[in-house]
């Protein structure tokens, strides 16, 4: 059976960026999360608000490695970083003060990674 890859280049760009960065820093983080997008999308991550809110405290940072889906409600800010947002979790988001961006913009805020939990 044939094994197929990802098509999207923005994810293949950014699969790159994480490991290259991954190498360079020393920092195992942003190697996992490559490891995570790689993935089928069948097997990527989907997290809701809820498990968000369940799994972290205020002021977190937070890498999920795939999409964050607006079901639930998050009760506290944070600092997010994700592959994909859906419409309703972004106004949830801002609903709750928290800050989000992409993986690409936490990765040149933080490139070692320090104090990042992955959530998945």
């Amino acid at each position: 059976m044939r094994e197929t890859q990802t098509t999207n280049p923005e994810l293949i760009t950014l699969i790159r960026f994480l490991k290259k960065q991954s190498r360079e820093q020393n920092a195992g983080v942003w190697h996992d999360v490559a490891k995570n997008l790689s993935k089928s999308r069948r097997s990527r991550v989907s997290v809701n608000l809820s498990q968000l809110n369940r799994h972290t405290e205020r002021s977190d940072i937070v890498v999920v490695p795939g999409k964050i889906l607006g079901t639930g409600n998050l009760d506290h800010a944070l600092t997010i970083a994700a592959f994909q947002l859906s419409a309703k979790a972004e106004g949830k988001l801002k609903a709750a003060k928290a800050k989000y961006m992409s993986i690409t913009e936490l990765v040149e805020k933080n490139p070692t990674g320090a104090n990042v939990k992955i959530i998945r």
